[in-house]
């Protein structure tokens, strides 16, 4: 039905096809069922509400104010709308726009600056080299828990100004604070809010700390942070630092697991990124727009808004389908190709888009452009000797497991 204000029908009650791939563990699969979908309609209805699928749409909807950040970054779908684990998650920076999130993004700016990361180029650069030369030595194993999963951590944890063999402690934070984006938020609040509650405690003595003794560290930074007069609060302090932690590490590893996984599916480009190392940060665009580890974000449309031809009622969720812009046909060339030499193209939007661009970008290319590079001059190939399932396509995703064998100079080595 159309409203008196429409010109077009209700989004729900437009004979809309659906597409469900939230459940499945491989990412090709999930890849392929969008594709369907894309090919039929540029919207679609999905478990959680309609999801954009062409990448103008996807772009429209990241950057169009009349869709903003759902308040408490959409628990009030799951049932949430008190407690403890939504009023941190309706204060977080991701759930806030117009003059509460210029505010806090425009304090932070320099403490995320490409500038500001570039300072750990050379830790990030030790430390996947430590990693990578330990899968070397050992033959082979698993490349998420011997590689992706303890390599970002260490860098937040710098970053920060952490110790760093405090990573353990921030990696399981992380584990679990980012369930919050797996809905399942009804049986994981306890873990979630318990992660969390620590996480702050660890961030609250580190804060005080660092008033009295600043130095160069991400603390230090948000500190001195200031515009005008204004400066962040105690409960702002933590709230970012807990942001990127999150943030900063989950998507990182997973991103980093499932570049290595395409990589090891495509031989060539892992010979040619070999040959020429200088392709890297060309490899990761492509990398994250061909295998994501992130599928899509969610916004609330604040009024009625007219799209491709259908009605979003006001407060409809609307999942921003990134992964299928990253594939569409009208915007790349062949875009079910891995081609790490992909020039002139659009951007990627697996960082999303408009006031809400992802603040680690930079420090997540830096990672894992370094990590490219360290591989595959490291290895003439890595061949998978199983399986790799996926976690489900939900929130963050990737490889649960990767188990390879290494190829160095010429020589084979298997894992057990």
């Amino acid at each position: 039905m159309t409203t008196a204000s429409s010109r077009y029908p209700n989004v729900f009650d437009a004979g809309l096809p659906t597409v469900e791939y939230q459940h499945l563990t491989d990412p090709d699969e999930a890849h392929a069922r969008i594709a369907r979908a894309r090919r039929q309609t540029p919207i679609a209805l999905g478990p959680y509400g309609p999801e954009v699928l062409h990448y103008e749409l996807v772009h429209t909807v990241l950057c169009d104010p009349r869709f903003a950040m759902p308040r408490g970054l959409g628990l009030d779908a799951q049932g949430i709308t008190s407690g403890s684990l939504w009023h941190r998650a309706s204060t977080n920076i991701l759930s806030l726009d117009g003059d509460a999130h210029h505010r806090l993004r425009r304090l932070v700016a320099k403490a995320f600056s490409p500038r500001a990361t570039a300072r750990l180029q050379s830790l990030i650069s030790t430390t996947i080299t430590e990693l990578v030369s330990a899968l070397a030595e050992a033959g082979g194993g698993d490349v998420v828990s011997d590689v992706s999963r303890r390599y970002p951590t260490p860098i937040i944890c710098a970053l920060l100004g952490a110790p760093p063999q405090d990573w353990h402690l921030f990696t399981a934070w992380s584990d679990d604070i980012m369930k919050i984006f797996d809905w399942n938020v009804a049986d994981d609040e306890p873990v979630i809010t318990a992660a969390w509650d620590q996480l702050d405690a660890y961030l609250d003595h580190m804060v005080a700390h660092r008033r009295n003794t600043l130095t160069d560290d991400l603390i230090s930074e948000l500190i001195r942070a200031e515009d005008d007069g204004d400066r962040l609060t105690r409960d702002e302090l933590l709230m970012l630092a807990g942001a990127l932690l999150a943030a900063g590490t989950d998507t990182t590893r997973n991103q980093l697991a499932a570049a290595i996984q395409c990589l090891c599916d495509h031989p060539e480009q892992w010979a040619l990124l070999a040959r020429q190392p200088e392709l890297a940060p060309q490899a990761v665009e492509e990398l994250i727009r061909y295998y994501p580890v992130s599928f899509g974000t969610i916004r609330s449309a604040t009024e009625d808004v007219e799209l491709a031809d259908v009605t979003i009622p006001a407060g409809t969720l609307v999942v921003a389908n990134t992964a299928a812009a990253n594939r569409d046909s009208g915007v790349f060339d062949k875009p079910d190709q891995l081609d790490i030499t992909r020039r002139g193209v659009a951007p990627v939007l697996t960082f999303g888009g408009g006031t809400h661009y992802c603040l680690g970008s930079h420090l997540a290319r830096l990672e894992l452009t370094a990590a490219l590079q360290v591989f595959t001059s490291r290895f003439t190939a890595l061949h998978r000797t199983g399986p790799a399932p996926w976690k489900a396509i939900t929130g963050v995703t990737g490889p649960v497991t990767l188990p390879v064998a290494t190829q160095c100079a010429g020589l084979i080595s298997r894992s057990d």
